[in-house]
C-alpha cells in the first residue's frame, strides 16, 4: 500500500472533506414494472426491495456496473452492484455518481456501511429506507488518485472472492453430477430403513431450553448434508440430558433426518454431548453390510428424496410421520463399493461446505480480509473547510 501512502501525503496530507452522500452522487427510485409481466428468465433482472432479482424482461431502464440500495421490504438497505443492464424497480434507490467521486469507490463506501442503512429501516408492516437517510450518510471525498488507487486494493480482494465463489459454483455441480452418477444402483437389492438401523424418533414435550449446558439440535441445525452448529443456538441442562435422551442416547456417525420444517434434511452426528430436538429422527446401522456415513449420503440422494417428498403430507409446510418414513426403502451395495463412494462424496463434501478446511472457509477469510482493508482504507481525518 506504499503507493497510497504517497498519495495521500502529496494529495490529501491535512485530511480529506466529508461530504453528504447527495452532494456526490445523484439518487433517484426506479420505475415500477407490474410483477405479472415478468418472467421468471430473460434478458435484464428486474430489481427491486429485495437481495435478488423480482424477475426478467425484456427491456430495461439502467446500465451497467451501476449501485442499487434496497428501498423496500425486509432487506430495505442492502447494497448492490449491478454488472448487466437492468430495470431498477420503485423499490430500489439508484446511485449515479458525480465527476468528484468514482463509481467503484463509491460502492466501496456505501457496501461498508450497509448495516448502517439496515439499521435506519422504518414502520411496522413492510420497512422501508427513506431517502433522507442516504442522501445524508456523510463520505469521505479524497482526491479521484488516491479513490482510484483504494479500489484498485479493495477490487483485488473482490476479484479473488469472485474466483473463489465461481469455483465452489463449480464443484458443487460436478458434485451433483457424483452424487447422482454414484448413487445409482439398479442391481442391488433394496431393504428398508426399519429393517437396516435402530431407529429413535425424539417425540415428546418440548425440552426446557437453558443459556448452556448441552447443545440441543433441531431441525434448523441440520441442513443437507451437515449439521449448522451457527443458525440456532439452544442448549439444555446436564440435569434433563438423560430424561430428554430416555429414548436413545446420540453417537457420532448416527445419522439425521427432519420430519418437519424442514422436511427431508439429512446430516451426521459429528461431534459429542448432543442432545436432539422433536422433528429429528436417528438411524444408526444394526447390520454389519451398511456404512453409516454411506447411509447418509443415500438419503440425500435424489430417488430417495423423492420416494420421502411422494409420502409428504402437507400444503406450504411438508411433513412426514416416521411410520411411514421407516418403511422407505434404500439400495445396499457391497460394502466396498459403499466405501468407495463415500471416499469420494466426503472429500467433494468437505470442499464446498467445511467451515474450517474447504472453500467456504477461503471465501469467508478473503471477505474478512476485504472487509478489514475495506474499513481502513476508507477512514480519512476530516477536513472541514474545502480546498
Amino acid at each position: 500500500m506504499s503507493r497510497l501512502d504517497e498519495l495521500i501525503r502529496e494529495l490529501c496530507p491535512d485530511g480529506v472533506v466529508h461530504l453528504p452522500l447527495g452532494k456526490v452522487c445523484d439518487v433517484d427510485k426506479g420505475v415500477q414494472f407490474n410483477k405479472t409481466d415478468m418472467q421468471e428468465t430473460g434478458s435484464y433482472p428486474v430489481i427491486n426491495g429485495g437481495i435478488n432479482p423480482s424477475g426478467y424482461i425484456e427491456q430495461y431502464n439502467q446500465a451497467e456496473n451501476t449501485i442499487t440500495i434496497s428501498q423496500g421490504g425486509a432487506s430495505a438497505g442492502y447494497v448492490n452492484w449491478l454488472q448487466v443492464k437492468f430495470w431498477a424497480g420503485a423499490h430500489c434507490y439508484v446511485l449515479k455518481p458525480r465527476d468528484c467521486i468514482e463509481n467503484r469507490y463509491l460502492y466501496h463506501f456505501v457496501k461498508a456501511n450497509e448495516r448502517k442503512l439496515q439499521e435506519c429501516q422504518y414502520g411496522a408492516g413492510i420497512p422501508a429506507l427513506g431517502k433522507a437517510t442516504v442522501i445524508n450518510l456523510p463520505i469521505p471525498v479524497p482526491p479521484l488518485p488516491v479513490q482510484r488507487e483504494i479500489v484498485r486494493i479493495l477490487d483485488n480482494f473482490t476479484e479473488l472472492t469472485a474466483e473463489l465463489t465461481a469455483e465452489l459454483t463449480a464443484r458443487q455441480k460436478q458434485y451433483e453430477y457424483y452424487n447422482t452418477a454414484l448413487l445409482h444402483f439398479p442391481d442391488c437389492p433394496y431393504f428398508s430403513l426399519e429393517e437396516l438401523c435402530d431407529i429413535v424418533d425424539y417425540r415428546g414435550k418440548t425440552p426446557r431450553k437453558t443459556d448452556k449446558g448441552v447443545f440441543l439440535v433441531t431441525a434448523k441445525n441440520i441442513r443437507k448434508g451437515y449439521i449448522d452448529y451457527e443458525k440456532s443456538q439452544e442448549f439444555i441442562s446436564e440435569s434433563d440430558y438423560d430424561e430428554v435422551m430416555h429414548r436413545g442416547y446420540p453417537q457420532i456417525g448416527d445419522v439425521l433426518i427432519t420430519t418437519e420444517a424442514p422436511c427431508g434434511n439429512v446430516a451426521q452426528i459429528d461431534r459429542d454431548n448432543v442432545a436432539l430436538a422433536q422433528r429429528v429422527i436417528k438411524y444408526r446401522p444394526k447390520v454389519n453390510n451398511l456404512n453409516s456415513t454411506f447411509l447418509k449420503y443415500i438419503l440425500l440422494g435424489n430417488e430417495f428424496q423423492s420416494k420421502l417428498l411422494a409420502q409428504a403430507t402437507g400444503g406450504t409446510v411438508k411433513g412426514i410421520k416416521g411410520s411411514r418414513l421407516h418403511k422407505l426403502t434404500i439400495p445396499v451395495p457391497p460394502i466396498e463399493e459403499q466405501e468407495k463412494v463415500v471416499g469420494i462424496l466426503t472429500e467433494f463434501e468437505t470442499m464446498i461446505y467445511s467451515i474450517t478446511n474447504g472453500l467456504p472457509a477461503e471465501i469467508a477469510a478473503r471477505q474478512r480480509q476485504y472487509e478489514y482493508y475495506r474499513d481502513k482504507l476508507l477512514t480519512f481525518k476530516e477536513r472541514k473547510e474545502l480546498a
